[in-house]
């Protein structure tokens, strides 16, 4: 029995009933690829629900405002997710009069959407021959055919995309690369993958050599820079407090947080307020300014680690461009902030 069709098979009677794979509807095959880029299923799956209850259409998404989609999007991460999914939804409904595009090449003009993304939605929808390769695929065809070209180079991505396309079969597209990924994420699991019971343990050169475990090959990752922040949490007499955007490229752009001052290393509160940029966000006089958490928060990105602090600054006087903190919650904030802010008595 070929390689395509043990993977079709064990897919039939192992894959999990996940509501994208009961449409062929574009839109939702759409959505919940992007919403599971660098997300798992557990975590991604409620966030899918939501925005299908809530944008049914792609013209729903398209028609709603961008701190709707953000707003509905926290806690998920990598918010650039959701920020291409808003642009290309618009772009899809205003230019395209809403019809998705049909083929591969035409799903890569979508904003966020890349080769994998691509070839997943084109061969689900539309059966057409792509293969798709993730990291699930990556592993399953570094231990079967026991490559160890590191797959996060130029030569490594172009050696399995060639390999991947190559086990394509014939018919049944979007099953078969449905299955393959499944397998990675089931079956051929990065750690302790139960290979006695595995189907495909008959010609899987890794197990076949004891390489389960140095498979796929990785090089090391970018070095990870370490940030210190310092969030400012102003409160009047009156209840009100102040949020401010994230309008720069970079790490949680378009979303709200209080204000911020960036330090080089961890400061305590006679050094903070001896920086000359302090006096911007906190004024000469005020009744009260203390740390709220004595332990520094550490909220780790993919390249970043965030040392963070909230300070809780208590005025008598007015606040510019005040908010009422009881309508801090309709603001798309970090995950990091929404604790916070979740668990703070003021």
């Amino acid at each position: 029995m070929s390689f395509n069709s043990i993977l079709t098979i064990w897919y039939s009677a192992n894959k999990r009933d996940l509501p994208w794979r009961k449409t062929k509807n574009p839109y939702n095959i759409w959505l919940s690829e992007i919403i599971l880029q660098q997300t798992q299923v557990k975590q991604g799956l409620p966030y899918y629900d939501a925005f299908i209850s809530n944008f049914p259409t792609i013209e729903d998404l398209a028609n709603a405002s961008e701190t709707e989609v953000l707003k509905l999007w926290q806690g998920l991460g990598y918010y650039s997710r959701a920020r291409n999914l808003h642009f290309s939804a618009k772009h899809i409904s205003e230019n395209l009069n809403s019809v998705f595009p049909k083929n591969f090449k035409d799903l890569l003009q979508l904003k966020g959407v890349g080769d994998y993304t691509a070839s997943a939605i084109s061969s689900i929808c539309y059966e057409e021959s792509v293969a798709v390769v993730d990291g699930n695929v990556y592993r399953v065809l570094a231990r079967y055919f026991g490559i160890d070209t590191p797959i996060n180079t130029t030569e490594g991505v172009k050696q399995f995309k060639t390999l991947a396309t190559s086990l394509l079969p014939s018919s049944n597209l979007g099953d078969y690369n449905q299955a393959i990924m499944e397998f990675g994420s089931r079956q051929c699991k990065p750690q302790s993958p139960v290979c006695s019971k595995c189907p495909l343990n008959i010609g899987c050169q890794a197990y076949a050599t004891g390489s389960i475990k140095s498979l796929p090959v990785k090089l090391k990752k970018t070095k990870i820079t370490k940030k210190y922040f310092n969030f400012i949490v102003t409160l009047s007499g009156d209840n009100k407090t102040q949020i401010e955007q994230r309008t720069k490229k970079g790490i949680w752009q378009q979303l709200y947080q209080f204000p911020l001052i960036e330090t080089e290393t961890s400061v305590a509160l006679e050094d903070l307020l001896k920086r000359p940029d302090v006096h911007s966000i906190i004024p000469k006089l005020y009744k009260e300014l203390f740390l709220y958490n004595e332990t520094e928060i550490i909220h780790k990105l993919s390249h970043q680690e965030l040392h963070i602090k909230f300070w809780i600054l208590k005025i008598s006087a007015p606040i510019k461009n005040a908010i009422k903190w009881s309508e801090i919650k309709s603001y798309p904030v970090p995950i990091v902030i929404e604790r916070f802010i979740n668990n703070f008595q003021n």
